[in-house]
């Protein structure tokens, strides 16, 4: 535990309202942000994207479910994996109860992996989750988004992540996909993020901020090592 310096209650009320000017500055920064975020252009998307799920084969356009917004989170799960990546699996986590409220504002959501869909459709049973969840195992999907790599790629420095290229540990890649249908049918990516770029939905690392150790993760191998499936812990 760190040691801090021990203070009245009215020297911690004005070193709080000192750090309560930036955040409400970080708020406000963070709004902007995102307003220029939904200002970024689009590309339309021409490629049939076919994918298998509860339904059978999908179109991307299925995906849209009715909704003109659809978000697509690429979950880490690749064709020979057994289980699904354990950081995919805590966000995943929270899937459900946000789609509830997503529907509401004209938003669908998918979750999408290259494992064939039978191997998805066991591990959601396990960890208990209802969310849709599809397999891309028969198209692009994932290369074209850039969050499955080949071994050459990986092993030559050339896998394109997070909009760069470099060396990559795995094959798979987390990420998170928008699109957005017009009233015509055509379909267009508006945005993608990965990396760090997920770190705003990981509810409980929000959380963890708050607290006097934070994220307590510096002595670790890597920033996530100490996540395990939610039916893991305790093992």
């Amino acid at each position: 535990m760190q040691h801090h310096q021990i203070v009245s209650q009215q020297e911690w009320i004005d070193a709080r309202k000192a750090l309560l000017a930036k955040e409400k500055a970080f708020t406000r920064q963070r709004d902007e942000l995102s307003a220029e975020r939904r200002q970024l252009p689009w590309v339309k998307i021409d490629k049939d994207y076919r994918f298998e799920g509860p339904n059978g084969s999908e179109s991307l356009s299925d995906l849209f479910d009715g909704r003109d917004q659809l978000v697509v989170y690429h979950f880490m799960f690749g064709p020979d994996w057994q289980e699904g990546c354990p950081s995919c699996s805590m966000m995943a986590d929270t899937f459900d109860d946000a789609i509830v409220h997503l529907n509401q504002r004209n938003v669908s959501m998918v979750v999408v992996s290259r494992a064939p869909h039978a191997k998805l459709k066991a591990y959601e049973d396990r960890m208990g989750w209802h969310f849709r969840w599809l397999s891309s195992e028969a198209s692009d999907f994932n290369q074209d988004f850039h969050v499955t790599f080949t071994e050459e790629e990986r092993e030559n420095g050339q896998a394109y992540y997070n909009y760069q290229t470099g060396s990559f540990p795995v094959d798979e890649a987390p990420g998170l996909s928008v699109f957005y249908k017009d009233d015509d049918g055509q379909i267009f990516h508006t945005y993608s993020t990965y990396g760090r770029g997920l770190d705003a939905l990981l509810g409980t690392y929000q959380f963890l901020d708050l607290v006097p150790n934070g994220r307590d993760e510096d002595s670790l191998p890597f920033p996530m090592a100490w996540i395990r499936r939610h039916d893991e812990y305790g093992a």
